[in-house]
């Protein structure tokens, strides 16, 4: 058993149960679990194999992103000015040239610059799988770059000629799809706490596969532990009407007729949520994930996150693809997610039109404290996890820094944990996941950032030369 200790922290924020903020605070841990957490006056004279001097930094949990399409970051700021559809159609030709490799690398390129803000734990939707590329490609560059891994066999089954959105040469057979999920689960899943790896069934989109895939997914997740359920939902306008036509339902009516509502299910969007709906969602511990920069950029709408937390829903934060995002930064969408809930006009998030407020925003409306326990907390909540999202003995010990002396927090020291997002986004110096140190002082420890950019430059080249 090896000790680490941390110490003299500045800002020490644990979010724990008691939301316990520390000055001068510190943290033992034992191998990979925090062991004790307090003031550096109470643990600083702790004997430890290695002792780590976080004076004027702020130390808080790892950031969790609970939605991504990792492949996505080799199409960046495509499709600059369409909604959703159009950008869709657009990119999946380009997608249906992707292979393992191209899996793998792009992999690494958004790992590393999730975990460069903050990321310690991120899951990912990978639902295009052409030319033999598999889940696998990303779960190996997960281990090699050391993040925590929730990864999505996501698919698509219902393509252009069955009355799908997909075209035909990106989507795969159902039996092959339940088969390799069935493979990955039994080859990967670790459903043991402070684990590393674990999967999740991820079928794309009510408008990409059958209501039979669907339900084979949730009764294949369900006959193992801690196998979750994930999907994209009411993410957009063009989804509600297609689900009208096609299922003559709405989106969450669909949901609930294939058995996809449940504390072990999890969407991503949830834009175009009625109040009937998102009492259905907390009634039923049915969570979701807030991707704000996606949101805005695809021009999509605000969710109702207020108005979900106040319902009791499970919340998490998520990056998204990065060619509907463009960047992958948790604090960034932290940062938004604060900002678009106060900018949102009450008639917009209250199903009664021209309610308190108008048609003019609150600032009250969601606290940088709140954006930020959605993004740890909220996200550990959303993937079924109770050992990640906060710092208190027993818990996982991934914990990030921010050096708090640089000009972008300069007259921020009366609130530096609020600072983070208010003043940000920032990157950290600091990262500590399953109690290995993954970024010190700003630079990876073991990640040859200018080798991964190099792969990833070629296989954009040869993507685009096809």
């Amino acid at each position: 058993m090896t000790t680490l200790l941390i110490k003299s922290i500045d800002y020490l924020a644990t979010f724990d149960d008691a939301r316990r903020e520390i000055r001068d605070g510190a943290l033992l841990v034992r191998d990979n679990v925090i062991d004790q957490v307090g003031t550096t006056a109470q643990l600083g004279s702790t004997p430890a194999d290695r002792v780590v001097d976080l004076s004027g930094h702020i130390v808080m949990p790892g950031l969790v992103n609970t939605h991504h399409h990792m492949y996505q970051n080799l199409t960046r700021v495509m499709v600059q000015d369409d909604e959703l559809f159009v950008w869709l159609t657009t990119l999946y030709p380009i997608w249906a040239q992707l292979d393992d490799e191209a899996i793998y690398v792009s992999a690494r390129v958004a790992m590393a610059e999730l975990m460069q803000s903050g990321c310690t734990t991120s899951s990912d939707h990978l639902y295009v799988l052409p030319n033999n590329a598999t889940l696998d490609a990303e779960i190996r560059a997960a281990r090699e770059v050391g993040i925590r891994f929730h990864a999505a066999r996501g698919a698509m089954s219902r393509g252009k000629s069955q009355g799908g959105l997909p075209p035909d040469n990106c989507v795969e057979k159902e039996d092959a799809i339940l088969r390799d999920a069935e493979r990955l689960i039994n080859q990967y899943h670790d459903s043991s706490r402070h684990s590393m790896s674990r999967i999740v069934l991820a079928p794309c989109s009510p408008f990409s596969v059958t209501p039979g895939l669907m339900k084979e997914a949730a009764q294949l997740a369900r006959a193992h532990k801690n196998v979750l359920l994930h999907s994209h939902l009411a993410e957009d306008l063009d989804e509600e009407t297609y689900c009208a036509k096609v299922y003559g339902m709405r989106s969450v009516d669909f949901a609930a007729s294939v058995d996809w509502l449940g504390p072990d299910v999890w969407f991503a969007h949830a834009i175009f949520l009625n109040d009937r709906e998102i009492q259905t969602f907390s009634e039923t511990g049915t969570g979701m994930t807030h991707c704000p920069s996606a949101n805005m950029r695809c021009g999509q709408g605000i969710a109702k996150i207020r108005q979900m937390r106040q319902a009791g829903v499970k919340v998490g934060l998520g990056v998204d693809g990065s060619a509907s995002n463009d960047t992958s930064n948790m604090f960034l969408e932290a940062r938004l997610a604060q900002l678009l809930q106060r900018v949102a006009p009450a008639r917009y998030l209250s199903e009664t039109p021209g309610g308190p407020g108008g048609f003019g925003g609150n600032p009250k409306a969601l606290s940088a404290r709140d954006a930020l326990e959605m993004a740890t907390r909220g996200g550990a909540s959303v993937l079924g996890r109770d050992d990640i999202g906060a710092l208190a003995p027993g818990m996982s010990a991934d914990f990030i820094a921010v050096k708090l002396r640089q000009l972008g927090l300069s007259g921020a020291e009366r609130d530096p944990l609020a600072a983070l997002i208010m003043c940000g986004p920032f990157k950290v110096d600091h990262s500590f996941i399953n109690g290995r140190e993954i970024i010190s002082r700003g630079e990876f420890t073991a990640l040859d950032v200018e080798e991964v950019l190099a792969s990833h430059r070629t296989i954009m080249s040869r993507i685009y030369q096809q």
